[in-house]
């Protein structure tokens, strides 16, 4: 389990320990089932399984579960000052929301902005919504990956600090109850995902850098 889950889970599981203790009002024993399935939604939800990423440096891993909604080449000039291929995953409700490092190298930096919560597939929501910027430098390539906040998501977890070193498939944070993550790859770095394509945090390769 992702560690930020604990009190939620601990929450819930205390509630529902109390009220099988004390019972449920008479005529009423159906008021419990809410409490179960609230239960099993935060496991389910903050469940980290272990992975271990494929080998080869020069391959670039999803850093989170969902499906890709684009694959657009465009400039990026909050961080990157360059030309880049910006990569959308989103994640559903029902997926791992744990994310991982897309490569290994060291944190250049982290920026964390306020901003609304709207729904995350909309384009609009990688420039309108709360974010979390993190900037990879790697083998001579900058790389950048974003948090994106939705609808529902109101907290975006990011464990790492500026000068960290980090390795490909290691955990980097997670966004609660879901939502989208952007990776940016340099123009020399050719995506291997298409839109709708299915990927897995720290397992799936969805770029390869040039030999």
């Amino acid at each position: 389990m992702a560690r930020e889950g604990w009190p939620v889970i601990g929450t819930a599981a205390g509630v529902l320990g109390l009220v099988a203790a004390v019972g449920t009002p008479a005529g009423h024993p159906a008021a419990i089932v809410p409490l179960v399935v609230g239960l099993g939604l935060s496991l389910n939800f903050f469940r980290d399984p272990e992975r271990a990423p494929p080998p080869g440096e020069h391959l670039v891993l999803s850093p989170a579960d969902g499906r890709v909604v684009a694959v657009v080449p465009e400039r990026e000039d909050r961080f990157l000052a360059a030309p880049a291929t910006r990569i959308s995953i989103f994640m559903s409700p029902l997926d791992v929301h744990v994310n991982r490092n897309p490569v290994s190298g060291i944190v250049e930096r982290v920026q964390h902005t306020a901003g609304k919560f709207r729904a995350a597939f909309a384009d609009k929501a990688s420039l309108d919504n709360e974010r979390n910027a993190l900037v990879l430098e790697s083998r001579g390539r900058r790389y950048l990956v974003v948090q994106i906040a939705g609808a529902v998501a109101r907290r975006i977890v990011c464990r790492l600090a500026p000068g960290d070193r980090v390795r490909r498939g290691e955990r980097c944070g997670l966004i609660m109850f879901g939502s989208r993550v952007d990776l940016f790859v340099p123009a020399d770095v050719r995506p291997l995902v298409q839109r709708g394509d299915r990927v897995r945090a720290g397992t799936s390769v969805v770029a390869e850098e040039p030999a």
